[in-house]
Order: structure tokens, then C-alpha cells, then sequence
């Protein structure tokens, strides 16, 4: 892979799904997509960055696949699992307790699945403290097609459990596969998937009570991260709530929310 072979890659990234590559970059992006000149039947780099410059829908294809294989995917079962004890125990309660009709929760770049799977066992057992259940719409999106495709399976690996579900979770919300370990209907019923690119209007989504934005903008430059943010903003229902990682930052620029320091998590609510 030539330097201007890697620029191409790296303009197409940017402008497709907003990833932003250093120039270090280059042995994964090389790593990544090798597999793909097999798959394409290319004979090598030079004749994908050429694809990559035309558009057609015979290139779609392609283009999509390069997309899912440089979109990483490390995720794991109660991730920041503070952040999910204050969903449960603390704004679930709040907002069922304010408001009467449906509640919306988007999961935001949802990979295969865990986090609004995790945000669907946090609903069951926030409904178990009621005496009348509260219907909860999670919408999970992600942009790679194929993340997708596993995550609707709901099917997990030992391996997979391993990473952040323990034997009483396991025991209550799976059960033996084939191939593993099946989500119960009881998790899975709460979640719709979509694919979704966060670069696109979010106005098809509808509007939320709670977001979860975790692990994603870290791939964004500051002004593509600060315009995603500001339209989730926007998505909000008046006193919604907003997840970023334990580790990210809010951009000062970004209007309408005040920090929430909870009693074991941080997040940011929306003024109403």
C-alpha cells in the first residue's frame, strides 16, 4: 500500500462515516482490508483505492465493506457498569415517575449488542419495583451491517459472557445454544436494531429519553464529534439524559446540557 494509496483510504473514511486516521494508521488499515482484495477479487491495493473512486452501485458493495472491517467493535456486558446501576436505580425511576406514555432510549454505535442488551436487563429490573410494567423502546444502531446482523442473533460465546455478565445473569437471561448461549426474549423483545450512520440526520430516530454515546466519538475530529453531540441534544426529550464513556469529555461548546455527578456515575442531563 503506496503513502497516496492510504490518503485515498483515509479522505473515503472520513467523508463516508466520519473515522479520522492518523497517518500512523497505515499497517492496520493494510492488516484490515487485505482480506478484501481476496473477497473483491482484486488484485491489490491500487485497484481498490480505484474502485473507491468511482461511484456506482456496483461499488456500494465494497465500500460498505470496507467500512464494517475498519469499524472496530470491542464491547463487552455492563461496560462502565456504574453508569448502569445509576440507569436502573436512579433515571429509570425518575422518568417513570414523570412521565406516563412510552419511554425511548437510543444506544448509539451498538456493535454486536451488549450495551442495549445490558439497557434491556437494567429495564426488567427497574419494572420489577412497579406494580405495573412501563413499556421501554430501545433503539440500537450501529453503521456496520454485518455487527448488526450478530447482534439480532443474540447468540454469545463463553467468551463473550466471560466479559462482564456473572452466573447469576448468565442463569437468568440465557439459555444453552448450539453455538453458545441464547438472549431470552424477555431482553431481546425490548431492542429494535437499525443501521445507522451518525453522520446522516438524526430526525428519522425520533426523539429520546435517554442516550447512550459511549466509545464512538474517540474516531471523530473535534468539529464532527461537537456536531454529533449537539444534535443529540436536540433528539432529547426536555429532562432527557446523556451517556458519554467515564473517560470522554463534553466539548464546552455544546449548549443545553448540565453535568449530573450521581452517586456512583457521571452523565449530563437536559435543561429543560
Amino acid at each position: 500500500m503506496t503513502i497516496n494509496e492510504y490518503k485515498i483510504i483515509q479522505q473515503f473514511l472520513s467523508q463516508s462515516c466520519g473515522i479520522i486516521l492518523g497517518d500512523s494508521k497505515q499497517y492496520l488499515v493494510k492488516n484490515r482490508l487485505s482480506r478484501l482484495l481476496v473477497s473483491f477479487d482484486l488484485g491489490s491495493f491500487s485497484d481498490l483505492v480505484k474502485v473507491l473512486q468511482v461511484n456506482s452501485p456496483q461499488t456500494v458493495k465494497l465500500k460498505t465493506a470496507i467500512v464494517d472491517a475498519m469499524t472496530t467493535n470491542e464491547t463487552f456486558w455492563f461496560r462502565d457498569d456504574l453508569q448502569f446501576s445509576e440507569l436502573k436505580d436512579v433515571i429509570l425511576a425518575e422518568i417513570f415517575e414523570r412521565k406516563s406514555g412510552s419511554v425511548k432510549v437510543w444506544s448509539a454505535a451498538c456493535s454486536s449488542g451488549q450495551e442495549p442488551y445490558t439497557i434491556s436487563m437494567c429495564v426488567e429490573d427497574a419494572n420489577r419495583k412497579l406494580s405495573r410494567a412501563r413499556n421501554v423502546q430501545i433503539i440500537a444502531t450501529d453503521i456496520s451491517e454485518d455487527i448488526l446482523r450478530e447482534a439480532k442473533a443474540a447468540e454469545y460465546s463463553e467468551l463473550a459472557l466471560s466479559r462482564g455478565i456473572d452466573q447469576l445473569a448468565k442463569k437468568r437471561f440465557f439459555q444453552k445454544a448450539h453455538n453458545g448461549y441464547k438472549l431470552s426474549p424477555e431482553i431481546t423483545r425490548n431492542v429494535r436494531f437499525q443501521q445507522f450512520n451518525l453522520l446522516k440526520p438524526f430526525s428519522v430516530l425520533g426523539r429520546f429519553d435517554v442516550i447512550f454515546c459511549r466509545n464512538v466519538l474517540i474516531y471523530f475530529s473535534e468539529e464532527v464529534k461537537r456536531d454529533i453531540l449537539s444534535r443529540m441534544v436536540d433528539s432529547l426529550e426536555p429532562g432527557g439524559y446523556l451517556f458519554l464513556s467515564s473517560t470522554e469529555a463534553m466539548p464546552a461548546s455544546v449548549k443545553g446540557l448540565v453535568p449530573v455527578r450521581g452517586g456512583r456515575a457521571r452523565y449530563f442531563k437536559k435543561v429543560i
